[in-house]
C-alpha cells in the first residue's frame, strides 16, 4: 500500500526482457522503444527474487500441455545437464572446469516433461557432478505440485541416486543407456527430448554463453527463454483457430 505508482507498464518491461534474452544485448544497450534499462533491470530483479518468472513459466507450461491434450501437470520427466562457457564477469566462486566436455564455465541442470517443457533448472559451476546436482534438483521438483512418478536419465546418473530417488522421493529413475555397438550419432529414446530443449536455449543469444554474475540470474534467463518458446506456440495455435 502507498508509494509512488510505477511509471512503466509491466507489459513493456516484460517485452524488453524477452528482447534482451532473445537477442543477447547488454542491459545498457536496451533500445529506446523500451523503458530505460535500469527500470527494466529492476523489474527483472524483482521477478527473479520473488520467483515470479518461474510461476509465469509454470502457468504457460500448463496451458501448452492442455492445448496438446495432456494433463496440466506431468507424470514423467527427463533430467540432464548442459555445460556452457562463462563470460569474464562470472567469478571463480561459481565457475569450474568440466573435464568431460572440456568447458570452463557453468552447468545448467534441467528437468523437462515429455513434451520438452521445463519443470526446473539449477545453474552450478561446471565441475559439479550431475548426480549431486540432480539429487538437489529432483528434491525441488518432488516438492512442487507435480505428479511425477518416472524420470529418465543417461548413464551419468547411475549409482546411489537411483535408490535415493525411489526411497526418498518416490520417483523411479530409469537409465537410458547407449548400446556398446552404436557408432556415431544415434537418437536415443527419451533423451532426445531434453536435447531439443538445449537446442532451443542455444538459439536465444543471451544463453549461448553464461553472462550472468549470479547463478539465480542465469536460472531466470533460462525461464525467460522458455516463455519465448511457449508464448509463440500458444500464439500459433490461437491464429490457426482464428
Amino acid at each position: 500500500m502507498g508509494g509512488r505508482p510505477e511509471a512503466y507498464c509491466h507489459r513493456a518491461a516484460l517485452d524488453a526482457i524477452r528482447y534482451l534474452v532473445d537477442n543477447g544485448i547488454k542491459w545498457r544497450a536496451m533500445p529506446a522503444d523500451f523503458p530505460p534499462w535500469d527500470r527494466v533491470y529492476a523489474f527483472f530483479r524483482r521477478w527473479r527474487d520473488h520467483g515470479l518468472v518461474k510461476e509465469f513459466q509454470d502457468r504457460l507450461r500448463a496451458q501448452v500441455r492442455e492445448k496438446a491434450g495432456r494433463d496440466a501437470e506431468p507424470t514423467a520427466a527427463v533430467v540432464d545437464s548442459q555445460s556452457v562457457k562463462a563470460d569474464a564477469v562470472v567469478g571463480s566462486d561459481s565457475r569450474g572446469f568440466d573435464g568431460g566436455k572440456l568447458i570452463n564455465g557453468r552447468k545448467r541442470h534441467v528437468v523437462v516433461d515429455a513434451l520438452g517443457l521445463l519443470l526446473a533448472v539449477m545453474v552450478t559451476a561446471a565441475d559439479v557432478g550431475d548426480r549431486a546436482a540432480a539429487q538437489v534438483l529432483l528434491h525441488q521438483v518432488a516438492d512442487a505440485p507435480h505428479r511425477l512418478a518416472l524420470v529418465w536419465a543417461d548413464g551419468g546418473y547411475t549409482g546411489s541416486l537411483i535408490e535415493h530417488c525411489l526411497a526418498t522421493l518416490a520417483l523411479v529413475l530409469t537409465i537410458v543407456k547407449r548400446s556398446d555397438d552404436m557408432r556415431g550419432f544415434v537418437v536415443l529414446p527419451k533423451r532426445w527430448i531434453v536435447e531439443r530443449l538445449f537446442a532451443h536455449l542455444m538459439r536465444t543469444r543471451r544463453l549461448v554463453r553464461d553472462f550472468e554474475l549470479r547463478t539465480t540470474s542465469a536460472e531466470s534467463m533460462v525461464y525467460w527463454s522458455m516463455t519465448l518458446l511457449m508464448t509463440r506456440s500458444l500464439a500459433r495455435s490461437h491464429s490457426a483457430r482464428a
